[in-house]
């Protein structure tokens, strides 16, 4: 239970960031409604009045201004990550996009490793298989396993 629960978490922790961007995107869809509707409004109140050519002039232009506003926000992204990686050299900036893998990696070939080694010993001295395994393959163990696994793929799964 443990061990579900524990994957559970550290799957949902890798995709915390895509849960705070979808808070965000939930407030600037909020705030763009609130515009489209103050646009709809003076559009309705430009058309009693027989203004209809400078209503559509007026769409455009909020079409040109959001167009604008969604490039300087990709643009601003951009360059906070080159000012984060200004200074640094290629291979440290390729390092920090490897640390969640090589984690991950490293983790596997550990366990591999005490594994391999501990099943090598037991059959040595003569350990039956059922009892390495539940030394080898505790709960403890599947648990760390479990919450590594699920925080490198549930990142994965949430980038997408």
């Amino acid at each position: 239970m443990l061990t579900l629960l524990s994957t559970l978490v550290s799957f949902l922790a890798g995709g915390l960031p895509k849960l705070l961007d979808f808070f965000q995107d939930r407030q600037d869809k909020k705030h763009e409604l609130l515009l489209l509707q103050a646009a709809k409004e003076r559009e309705l109140e430009m058309a009693e009045r027989g203004y209809i050519a400078q209503s559509r002039m007026e769409e455009i232009k909020n079409e040109a201004i959001f167009a604008q506003t969604a490039a300087s926000q990709q643009s601003a992204l951009l360059n906070h990550d080159i000012e984060i990686g200004k200074g640094a050299s290629t291979w440290v900036i390729n390092l920090r996009a490897l640390v969640r893998p090589l984690i991950t990696y490293g983790m596997f070939l550990l366990l591999c490793a005490v594994d391999g080694f501990g099943f090598y010993y037991a059959i040595k001295t003569g350990v039956e298989f059922a009892d390495a395994m539940a030394l080898l393959w505790d709960e403890e163990t599947q648990i760390i396993w479990s919450s590594i696994v699920a925080f490198h793929f549930g990142s994965q799964a949430f980038k997408k």
